[in-house]
């Protein structure tokens, strides 16, 4: 689990991208970096984006780890809520790769993580804090301890909309808390309990996600 092939990415133009840069030509538009969850693939979160701010470039990785009953993972789950870290860096790593590869230095990038998506989503503010505008997790949480790249993170303190229901079954309690005691002291949190929902999104979650990113990226209404 060391790179992600370009050939599993698929573009905001509808097609399978197998080689050059995401974004649009000429242009240096905001790119979102949509991160999927457990046991899903690239294809999942695609659909968010009609709900989203016009005016943005996005890709969909699927992540390098192929479960055996389809779909695929970031990382393997052994103690819910506490992944292996050194399995958790190395998946930050191959997205950080990949972005170093399809992406010019000067486009802001945000993450949007669903789930283990999510925690990828935190994970990679952590690995690299100057390289990414602002992120969005929903559903996801932050990997427990330290972590070398925190200092700088706090530091720059980068929008991140938490969006997370009371009646999810799947990120533990305590993962969830675990985020929101984190978050403010390394970012600068809009965090966003939903009532009665479980483990997914709601439609008046991505109606605060749409205006997030207007506000973080300063998109026209």
């Amino acid at each position: 689990m060391t790179s992600l092939d370009a050939a599993t990415v698929l573009r905001g133009d509808g097609r399978v991208g197998t080689s050059g840069r995401v974004g649009t030509p000429g242009q240096r538009r905001p790119l979102l970096l949509l991160l999927h969850g457990y046991g899903s693939s690239e294809r999942d979160l695609p659909g968010l984006v009609d709900h989203l701010p016009a005016g943005l470039d996005w890709a969909s990785l699927r992540a390098p780890l192929a479960l055996p009953q389809g779909g695929y993972a970031w990382v393997p789950i052994t103690v819910p809520g506490r992944p292996d870290a050194h399995a958790t860096a190395q998946a930050a790593d191959a997205v950080l790769a990949w972005v170093d590869e399809h992406v010019p230095d000067d486009v802001p990038v945000v993450p949007l993580g669903f789930s283990q998506g999510g925690l990828l989503a935190t994970q990679l503010l952590r690995h690299a804090p100057a390289r990414f505008a602002a992120a969005v997790v929903l559903s996801g949480f932050v990997l427990e301890g330290p972590l070398p790249g925190d200092a700088e993170l706090a530091r720059r303190r980068p929008p991140v909309y938490f969006g997370h229901g009371d009646a999810d079954r799947v990120i533990t309690a305590e993962a969830t808390a675990r985020t929101s005691a984190w978050l403010p002291g390394h970012t600068t949190p809009s965090d966003r309990e939903h009532p009665g929902l479980g483990h997914g999104i709601a439609a008046g979650e991505l109606a605060e996600v749409a205006a997030f990113l207007r506000s973080a990226l300063g998109l026209p209404d």
